[in-house]
Order: structure tokens, then sequence, then C-alpha cells
């Protein structure tokens, strides 16, 4: 059988090949939606004679990107062997010796293929597989994942971890989207539940110290609160939004309860469809394959169709023909925001915009769009200084903020409340005076109760762009006087590691690719350094 490839996961695959070759393993670290499974199954359709052992969360995640295979290429390969890792867990060594016997193809695995392979990293999973891996330890190993990093376990980095550093290909999500490979999405931001999140400001601001601050800080309160009670209502939002009104939309919420709660609001969809087709799965749900197929099946055109869901679509299955996604869950880590948004987006898709609607639950919610938007102006600043315009298709998507007016009513009533820029500025300045320096410990709080380190990482946090906010020219000037230190230790760190990527440039004439490094850990362009590191992140380790 024939398996193709778009360009960008043929570069991948022959680096991945390359790369196992020499160093026996290699990860491919691609976004949702751009087909890297079919790197996979490329590996296994060039190698019938080889038994390929294939790893995964689960059977369902498997069995969809078969069929999907089976859709584009009209079959399957025949010399994979499929496990999940939660029953790879319980195998004793003499089972895992005997994975593949008595196959044509060999009784030991040519290759093994880590699907989603930061799922590796957790503590029962990680076992299993480690013990498969000391077993074949000459078998060649494949990851696939879209990100190497377990944000909720320590920022842990599965590609050091499992791979030694060694990555064929990577790419985020926001350099698919400038590079063109995923169709930018229109991003509609909404909130739908504000009442608690008043409720709470309310109680902060009866408990303020300064009569001054409560007072203005009750003033900007009731403004938001009639600027909010003026909003569109969701059923507006979908209405002037949802263009595609007989799609399929997939609707992410936070566990079952508030899944449960949300199907009760079919309203917010009346003026689009008063009798929408809806479904329903979870991750223990015992009827999710049979209700996601309904969903997968459904070819009604003349009706709205919704897929709720709570953890089963995160990672690992990818539906064609999605018109949009519906964000109804703040999203935990950066991986869960990209993999739910991913699920609108396909390298193969034939539509030309897809829509993401981010209806999250409060207003101090509204962070995600904002790094990826800047993350995307980070890539495209990159190939510009590479001379590589042409590699520029998208530069932004499309956001339509319809609570602006509130979010910024309530970016005022946060910094009023938390302490007026000024008033925060005197504590600085005068901590500078009795310290000598301007190195704030995080949890610092002065004797009048300020949170004095706190403001400072704001400070920071809101020049390199990754914390909503304003610091103007002469608010950067009045910091540095008094010896602001604008570098964290992920600063210090990147000038660490780029003295090291010289010295190994020196002693051995190559250059190691930063660029991955530059976006896992959230690294800015040094002034000056834009040109200094040639780009590319096919075919590199990243031991130096």
């Amino acid at each position: 059988m024939e398996v193709l490839l778009y360009d960008h996961n043929m570069t991948a695959y022959e680096a991945a090949v390359d790369m196992m070759g020499k160093a026996g393993k290699a990860a491919v670290i691609h976004p949702t939606g751009t087909g890297k499974s079919f790197i996979g199954f490329r590996l296994c359709a060039d190698n019938p004679e080889k038994t390929i052992l294939w790893l995964s969360p689960s059977e369902y995640i498997f069995r969809t990107q078969m069929e999907n295979l089976q859709e584009a290429a009209g079959s399957v390969p025949e010399n994979i062997i499929f496990c999940t890792y939660a029953k790879l867990m319980l195998m004793d060594e003499t089972e895992v010796a005997n994975i593949c016997r008595g196959r044509d193809a060999g009784d030991v695995p040519g290759y093994m293929i880590l699907d989603e392979s930061h799922r590796c990293g957790a503590q029962c999973w990680g076992k299993g597989v480690q013990r498969l891996l000391s077993i074949f330890p000459d078998t060649p190993v494949l990851g696939l994942s879209a990100t190497s990093i377990r944000y909720l376990d320590n920022q842990r980095d599965m590609a050091d971890e499992l791979f030694d550093g060694n990555v064929a290909s990577e790419m985020t999500l926001a350099e698919a989207l400038v590079r063109g490979i995923l169709n930018t999405p229109k991003y509609v931001l909404s909130v739908y539940s504000w009442q608690k999140g008043l409720e709470k400001y309310e109680k902060r601001i009866r408990e303020a110290r300064s009569k001054a601050v409560r007072d203005e800080c009750g003033r900007y309160l009731e403004e938001l609160r009639r600027a909010l009670g003026m909003a569109d209502g969701l059923d507006t939002i979908f209405d002037r939004h949802m263009e595609d009104r007989t799609g399929k939309y997939i609707v992410f919420c936070s566990n079952k309860e508030h899944m449960d709660e949300m199907m009760g609001h079919m309203e917010w969809f009346a003026k689009v469809d008063p009798q929408p087709h809806v479904y329903s799965i979870y991750a223990s749900d015992p009827g999710a394959d049979e209700a996601f197929d309904s969903f997968r099946k459904d070819d009604d055109d003349t009706h709205l169709r919704l897929l709720y869901c709570i953890d089963a679509l995160n990672e690992g299955v990818h539906i064609e023909g999605i018109s949009g996604v519906i964000l109804l869950r703040p999203a935990v880590s950066p991986t869960i925001y990209k993999q739910q948004i991913g699920r609108a987006l396909s390298a193969s898709r034939k539509k030309d915009r897809v829509i993401i609607f981010d209806i999250v639950a409060n207003l101090d919610s509204l962070w995600s769009v904002s790094a990826m938007e800047e993350e995307m102006q980070l890539f495209t600043s990159y190939y510009r200084s590479l001379g590589k315009e042409e590699s520029i298709v998208n530069e932004h998507f499309r956001i339509i903020d319809e609570v602006h007016d509130c979010r910024i009513l309530f970016e005022k009533l946060n910094e009023t409340l938390t302490a007026s820029w000024d008033l925060m500025f005197r504590q600085a300045e005068k901590y500078s005076r009795e310290n000598g320096n301007l190195s704030v410990p995080a949890s610092y709080i002065t004797a009048d109760g300020y949170a004095l380190g706190n403001w400072i990482a704001n400070q920071r946090a809101i020049r390199k762009g990754s914390m909503r906010g304003s610091l103007s020219a002469e608010r950067i000037r009045k910091l540095d006087s008094i010896g602001m230190v604008w570098e964290t230790v992920t600063d210090l760190a990147w000038e660490k590691n780029f003295a090291a990527v010289r010295r190994y440039r020196k002693k051995t004439g190559i250059w190691m690719s930063l660029r991955s490094m530059w976006m896992r850990k959230g690294w800015r362009l040094a002034p000056g350094l834009q040109t200094s590191v040639p780009g590319g992140t096919q075919g590199h380790s990243r031991n130096t």
C-alpha cells in the first residue's frame, strides 16, 4: 500500500528515518490536525517485512486513526501489533518479550511507535514503556505527539527523557498557522458567567484598606455590571457568528456536572437551530464510542450538530468536517488549550475558515489567545530574519472580542484593587533604596501588606507580552532608574544555553538549532541574535 504525506510530514518522516538509523530513536512533535499519525503509517507501509509495535493511550484513538487511513489510502498496513499503554503496564517481562511472537513479519518488533508519547511520562504507564524499551533495546523507536512537555507534571520534557533530545521534526501550532499548514480560524471571545466573579470582587473591595481604593473600585464595578448587563447574550453571539448553521461543532466542558449544566442551555443555539442534534461523550462513558461514531456519521446537513465532551477528544482523534469548537471550560494548561482548538484545524480541510468560540467562564480567563498571537508574531519575525518571507502565509488570525469594553473595565478594576501603579512604584522605590537592588522575591509582601514581589513579576510579564496590561516607555524608564531586573531565571538560562551552543559550534563546526528550545521555554529572540542561529528544526539533537 502507499501512504502519501504532505510536504511537511514527508520532510519529518525522512528526518525521523535517518535519525532512527543513527541514534535508534526519534521524536516528531507536530500540532493536532497536521496528520502526524500518517508518518507512523508510512513507516509501517515502507517496511512490510517487519512487525511494527504501535503503542497508544487507547484503542479508540487507534481505531479512528486507522479509519482515517482507510478512507485516505484505501487500505491499512497488516504488519501492526497494537497495544495500549494501560495493557502494557499490566504485562510481565515474559509477556512483553513475547508480544510479537508468531508473527510472519518477525518475533521481535522491527520498529516501535509511541503515539501521544508525552503520555509515557505518567507514573504507571511509564514503567510499562521503560520495561518494553529495556527488553528490546535495539529496536528503533518513533515518538509522535503534539507536545513533549507535561505542563502539569513539573514541565517534564519527554523528548529529553525518552528520546535523549533526538527530535527529527518539531512544529508548534503557531508555526503551523503562520506557514499556512493549518488555516487560521475566526476567533470569537465572550463570557457566559460573570455574576459569581462580580461577587468575588465585591468582597475584595469591601476588604480593601484604603477608602479611596474602595470608592474608585466601586465605581468601576458598577460600570462593569452595567456593561455586562448590556452585552449581547450567547444566543445573539452564536446567531451572529455561526456561519455554518448546520455544521458540526465540538463543545468542550470541564467535568460531567459542568457538561450536564451546559447541555441544559439549548436556548443559546435557538436562533441558529431550535432543534439541533446533540451528542455527549466523556472518557469513562461506556457508550462513548457509539455516541462518537453517531456524531461522525451524522450527515443530516439540515440541522446543527453538537458534540459535548470532557476529555475524550483532547488528543489523538481528529474528525474531518468540523466547522468549529466551543470552549466552555477554562484551559488548565497550554497543551490542553491547543489540543482543543486544534480539533477544528486540519491540513486536509477543504473549508477556508473555521470558527473558535472561546466562551470562558469569567473575565480573568482571557489569556490563551493573546499568548497564541504573540507566538505567531515570534515565528513571523523568525522567518523574516532568515529572509524566508515566502514561508509566511498568515501573520494573525481574526479575533472578535465581544466583551472588549467589559474586559477593559475589568482590567482597570483589577489594577486599582491590586493597588495603583504609582503606589506600587513607590513601594518598589523604597525597597530598592533599602536593599540596594530590585531583585524582589516573588512572594515578598511589604510591611503595609502590598504584594510587591507579585507586582514586580507582573511588570516583567506585561513587558514580555505574556500578560495583559499597560506598561508605557515612561514606566519602563522609571523602573530602570531604580534598578529593575527584567531577566527571569529562564532568561538567564537562555544566555547560558546560547553560550553552550557557541562553544559547541566552535568545537564541532555544527550549529545546534535553538528555535524549538525558544518555543518550549517561552524565550524571546534577543536583539541582534535573530540571524545568529540558522533556522530549521529538522533532525536536530538538543544534546551538546
